[in-house]
Order: C-alpha cells, then structure tokens, then sequence
C-alpha cells in the first residue's frame, strides 16, 4: 500500500519522482496513492509514449482522468489535453496515445451510487468568474463531494473550510503556498480536512480541486 491513510496530510512533487513501468510497454506511472499493485484505490500521474497503448479493460468504482498534456485516446475518441472525464462502472475501453500524453489518473473511488459519465473540454468551458481575479470551472458534484478547476489573475487566499471530509489538489500551473511551503506545477496534496491554514495562491495559476471525497474511500 502507498498513502493510503487517509487521516494524514500527503504533498507530493512529481516533478522529483521517477517513472515506473506498467504492465503494458511503453506506459509509465508516477504512483501518488495506491491500494494493491495493480487493482482498487489508486491515483497516478500517467505518461504514454507515442504509440502506446492498453488492452481492453473495465474499471470497478469508476476512472476520472485529466489531460496534462498531449492527446489521450480510445474507441470513443481523442481527448487533448485540458479534457476531464469521469468513466464509470460498466465503462470499458482499451486506451492509446498515437503523440504521446500524461493524465491524472484515479481508479476506484467512485460513491456507490454514482454512474454519472461527465467528458468536459475545460477549454471550451463556460467559467464562472468570480469578479475578484478568480474563475471556477464545477466538473462534477455527487452529494458532498465535489470537483472543480480554479483559475487565478490576481494573488489568492482560499480557504477550504466546507472539505471537513477531506481536500485532494493537484497543481495544473503556477504555485499555492501552504504553511509558507511554495507548491508549484506538478505538485499533489491530500489533506484530511480543508479546515485550517489558507493557501496563498498565485496569480496565473490553475488547480484542480477535489472535496469531500475521502470517507467513502475509508
């Protein structure tokens, strides 16, 4: 098991990790947290070479993926980089990268109710601005739980007091700070709560976060 303790804070650089092979050629991982070696909870940092891909597979509790970059591939289509989408249970497909791509990855940790399929192009998307040098993109809402992109043009202070049950946030561009400690792009925190120290988040950073989320995992 890798971080799989969810009632301990966990901020990885991924930029510092090495790749590890998967199962199939040429498709890297960088794990963040992970259950078993290759079955239930994981969440990845993922690169495909060009031309790589996967065999035909499902994915029990689901699959939520964002392009980082390059385009990321199956029977459905060609996501480029700046495409969320959530795969759930019953969901299968047998991915590729004819250029090459890295995806976020997490595995297994959809609520047992939700079946809901979301792809959004955060590109295209209609941002919700906040009028203050902040934009919020929703990318999914199941109860509690919550997943949102949020962009900044000024300095930020954010606070997340509503994650009492947990506050997962990868660092798309710029730098959030955190107790005086600079994350820049790249960077992956869990939290078991949002309640407590704010983050100071720079001008022109982008962050996906995620709220809510960790007890249905526990």
């Amino acid at each position: 098991m890798l971080n799989m303790d969810f009632s301990q804070t966990v901020v990885i650089d991924t930029n510092q990790q090495d790749w590890v092979a998967s199962p199939m050629a040429g498709v890297w991982r960088k794990p963040l947290a992970r259950e078993e070696a290759e079955r239930g909870h994981a969440t990845s940092v993922v690169r495909y070479e060009a031309g790589a891909r996967f065999s035909a597979h499902d994915h029990p509790k689901g699959e939520e993926i964002l392009v980082l970059n390059g385009v990321f591939s199956d029977e459905s289509g060609d996501y480029p980089a700046g495409t969320y989408f959530r795969n759930p249970e019953g969901f299968r497909h047998a991915p590729f990268s004819t250029e090459g791509c890295e995806i976020l990855v997490k595995l297994h940790q959809f609520q047992a109710d939700d079946s809901e399929h979301v792809c959004i192009d955060i590109l295209s998307a209609q941002w919700l601005e906040s009028g203050d040098g902040m934009s919020c993109l929703p990318l999914h809402q199941w109860h509690d739980e919550r997943i949102e992109l949020l962009r900044t043009d000024a300095a930020q202070t954010l606070s997340f007091d509503s994650a009492t049950h947990g506050l997962e946030i990868f660092v798309i561009e710029g730098v959030i700070e955190l107790q005086g400690n600079a994350c820049g792009a790249g960077c992956w925190l869990r939290l078991p709560s949002g309640a407590g120290e704010p983050f100071q988040v720079r001008p022109q950073s982008l962050i996906w976060v995620k709220q809510n989320h960790l007890t249905a995992q526990s």
